[in-house]
C-alpha cells in the first residue's frame, strides 16, 4: 500500500493510445492519479466530470491528471466520448497497478462480498514523491481539494 512519503512505484498501465506508462513518465510536473471502479457509472462519471471542468486549472498547476480503472482502452475512448472528458485515462488490466497503490480491496454489497477497485486519489510530486492520498474518496469536493493540495506542491 501507497502512503504519503513514499516514492510512487514504477508500475505500467495501458494509455487509451495503447501506449505503456508509468508514475515515472511524469516526473518533469506532478501527477494526480485517481483510481475509480468502472466507466460509465454515476460516481466515476462525476469524478471525472469533476476533474476535467478543472482541467485548465489543474494545468495552470502544472499537474497531469490520469484516472485508472481496469476498463480496457476502447471502454475508456468511449466514456471520455461520450462526457467530453478532458482528462486522461489509462487502463490497469492485470490489476498490478491497483494492486501495488492499494487500491484493489475486498468490497461488499448487499452481503455479497467481491474484490474492486477503492476509489483512492494519489498526488505525486515532481521527484516521484507521493505528498497526498485520498483513501474512500467522496466525490463532492473532491477535485477541488486535489487541485487545492496540487497549487501548493512547488
Amino acid at each position: 500500500m501507497v502512503n504519503e512519503g513514499d516514492v510512487a512505484p514504477d508500475v505500467k498501465m495501458v494509455s487509451v493510445e495503447g501506449k505503456e506508462i508509468s508514475p515515472t513518465d511524469f516526473r518533469s510536473q506532478k501527477l494526480v492519479l485517481y483510481f475509480y471502479p468502472k466507466d460509465d457509472t454515476s460516481g466515476c462519471t462525476a469524478e471525472a466530470q469533476a476533474f476535467s471542468a478543472l482541467a485548465d486549472a489543474f494545468e495552470e498547476a502544472n499537474a497531469w491528471v490520469l484516472g485508472v480503472s481496469k476498463d480496457d482502452a476502447k471502454k475508456h475512448a468511449k466514456f471520455i466520448e461520450k462526457y467530453d472528458l478532458k482528462v486522461q485515462l489509462a487502463t490497469d488490466p492485470d490489476g498490478s497497478v491497483c494492486e501495488a497503490f492499494g487500491t484493489w480491496v475486498e468490497k461488499s454489497m448487499y452481503g455479497r462480498k467481491y474484490m474492486g477497485i477503492d476509489r483512492a486519489t494519489f498526488l505525486i510530486d515532481r521527484d516521484g514523491v507521493v505528498k497526498g492520498v485520498w483513501r474512500k474518496v467522496k466525490v463532492p469536493g473532491h477535485a477541488e481539494a486535489v487541485l487545492e493540495a496540487a497549487r501548493a506542491l512547488p
